[in-house]
């Protein structure tokens, strides 16, 4: 197709400055505007067919943090089996549920996808097993957070452009990646503190936790970990689980599983969007910023709501995160991430060159903990072995 062709025929090429004018038209006044973004840390030329925000969640999506994603705890280890949820499924859920709370309170989805698909990137192996580790060894030098991890990741320590270290993100991803500060020396100037978040960065977070609590309770129970009997008392479950009978009617209990945790979040989500709804037309918002600066916080569930989540949520505490099987997965990873730092750190001649090499830059303690961290739990266990296994060679 021509230059001529794209130029005088919008209706069959949609180009950027169209699709940016359509969500000023149909966004709420509150919503993150692509074209309003403050940009980013190095400036660079806008693209002819994607907003910032859709480049973002590009970048993202094409990240070795992301990919290696796929095998990163959730609860299960990978290797426990295949249909359990990992760190990359559990992102791509997330996403999607943003996604549809997004579109239903008319902010962008696409920067919502974009902060719900990179929010993980920097967790460490083994869950937050090894993350409670690493904050731990880094006491002396900063700690170790995964949200400022996740900064760190998309700023600096990804490599894909000749221009930039790091994906440059926007200003806005980067915002709603950043949720506590950061602790640390950050290589590149972090958005600044502000009441609170953008919606879009609210709503990623409140997905997050959606998609976490639904997946393992079907995680625990087809692990055999959790008991249908117990669950049965906690009210928000035993109500999911009533719909879902009347709607299926006689069916296998794999269906009356699936339809109940559909129905748990279909009922999370109505009540996030409808109780957030009426707060926003309340508050009668100008803009995103007025958002960002108010202290009321905006989004959430209603009271009934989120006192029922937060009964089922202790319920998956003490039955699932707390159950011996899953402790002892616990302690083996953090027993490993330990190890794998000490010796590193003891002989750091073990490291790759590529880790050695950013010593003077980033510090050793910093550098050693980019590294365990970004690993796998199969590649920190064939590490482990390899580095403290005297019958296994090297």
């Amino acid at each position: 197709m021509s230059a001529d062709a794209i130029e005088e025929g919008p209706a069959v090429v949609r180009r950027r400055e169209q699709y940016e004018g359509e969500e000023a038209e149909r966004l709420a006044p509150f919503a993150s505007l692509a074209m309003r973004s403050r940009g980013r840390v190095v400036d660079e030329p806008e693209h002819p067919y994607r907003t910032a925000f859709q480049r973002d969640r590009d970048r993202i999506v094409h990240s070795r943090a992301f990919r290696r994603l796929e095998y990163k705890t959730q609860v299960f280890v990978y290797h426990e089996g295949d249909h359990y949820r990992d760190r990359l499924t559990h992102t791509l859920e997330a996403s999607q549920i943003a996604r549809t709370v997004a579109r239903a309170l008319r902010v962008n989805e696409d920067l919502a996808e974009a902060v719900a698909l990179a929010h993980d990137l920097g967790h460490t192996p083994f869950g937050h097993a090894g993350e409670r580790v690493l904050d731990e060894l880094l006491r002396d030098d900063g700690g170790f957070d995964h949200n400022r991890q996740t900064l760190r990741i998309v700023d600096w320590l990804e490599e894909r452009s000749p221009g930039f270290r790091g994906l440059n993100l926007t200003w806005e991803t980067r915002e709603g990646l950043l949720k506590h500060g950061c602790r640390w020396e950050h290589p590149v100037p972090v958005p600044p503190a502000t009441p609170q978040s953008s919606l879009e960065a609210q709503i990623a977070d409140a997905c997050d936790e959606i998609a976490y609590t639904n997946h393992d309770l079907d995680d625990g129970l087809r692990s055999g970990l959790l008991d249908l009997e117990r669950l049965e008392a906690v009210p928000l479950w035993r109500d999911a689980r009533r719909g879902a009978e009347r709607r299926a009617g006689p069916a296998r209990e794999r269906v009356l599983r699936a339809q109940t945790i559909v129905s748990l979040i279909n009922a999370l989500v109505t009540d996030l969007v409808e109780t957030t709804a009426s707060r926003l037309e309340k508050a009668d918002l100008a803009d995103a910023d007025a958002l960002r600066q108010s202290d009321e916080r905006l989004l959430g569930f209603s009271e009934p709501m989120a006192a029922a989540k937060a009964e089922l949520k202790a319920f998956l505490h003490e039955h699932l995160y707390h159950h011996p099987r899953v402790v002892r997965m616990t302690r083996k990873g953090e027993r490993v991430l330990a190890d794998l730092y000490r010796v590193y750190r003891e002989d750091p001649r073990l490291l790759p060159e590529h880790v050695r090499e950013r010593f003077a830059e980033d510090g050793e303690a910093r550098a050693t903990a980019d590294y365990v961290a970004g690993m796998t739990d199969r590649f920190a266990l064939v590490e482990h072995r390899k580095l403290l296994d005297v019958h296994e060679p090297a």
